[in-house]
């Protein structure tokens, strides 16, 4: 069953109508691009930058932006724009596709690999806000290692942003759960991956004007978001794959 649902996904993402020359091209240039090692580089890359060369530019950028342009629209930033990517809208949001899916195709994989998203969150990007120990905005100190969870609670672990990595990482595995166990279409398919990179814009650009993070805490979270998530689907795939 889940052999077949793995076969039915490959078919799904590889569809005759989208094997012209220019489509078969820019598939192969975005596998390169979310690639686990070239997700990985990006993400060392622009930690190193972000602690040195760029630290001065977070600075200069970290403004309350949206109070300054609009303050009538802060309530609707904070309240209905930025809660997509938080946990208690995704969260309900990957349970109810994976326990879904998993009934439907009598399998336990979409909800192993639902456990296994929240577990990289949480033990990855958590892990990786620990180690870094970067300051919150409202510290005035975009700094690494100047901060802690044990000293200041979630001020001090803004690197990479939580929300950003979880745009990507909760919403892209719910995209991925249905491409892989369920008999979408290409089209439906295509248009999750936009609604996700959608997702994902909004939570960078919301949590920017809010001033809410420094601006490559939100690059560090998509890339984050976007390598674990890499991370999870290859592994689904090896172990879905039929044996040979």
């Amino acid at each position: 069953m889940v052999a077949e649902s793995y076969v039915e996904s490959e078919n799904i993402i590889s569809s005759p109508s989208d094997r012209s020359p220019w489509t078969a091209r820019a598939k192969g240039l975005l596998s390169q691009a979310t690639s686990f090692w070239a997700l990985a580089l990006a993400f060392i890359a622009v930690t190193v930058i972000a602690a040195g060369p760029l630290r001065v530019w977070d600075y200069k950028l970290n403004r309350r932006w949206l109070y300054l342009a609009d303050p009538d629209l802060v309530w609707f930033a904070q309240h209905i724009l930025d809660p997509i990517a938080g946990q208690a809208v995704c969260l309900p949001v990957l349970a109810i596709t994976a326990i879904t899916l998993a009934y439907r195709r009598r399998s336990w994989r979409p909800v192993a690999f639902a456990l296994g998203t929240e577990a990289a969150f949480f033990l990855g990007v958590g892990s990786l806000k620990i180690l870094l120990a970067r300051p919150a905005t409202t510290l005035h100190d975009p700094r690494f290692f100047q901060g802690g969870l044990l000293e200041l609670g979630d001020r001090g672990i803004s690197y990479p942003s939580g929300h950003a990595a979880e745009s990507v990482l909760i919403y892209g595995a719910v995209a991925y759960l249905i491409a892989t166990y369920s008999s979408a279409s290409t089209r439906t398919v295509r248009l999750l991956w936009w609604a996700v990179a959608a997702i994902g814009v909004n939570s960078v650009v919301v949590s920017f004007l809010l001033g809410w993070h420094w601006a490559t805490d939100l690059i560090g979270g998509l890339l984050a978001g976007g390598l674990f998530l890499r991370i999870l689907m290859t592994v689904d795939r090896r172990l879905s794959a039929p044996p040979f």
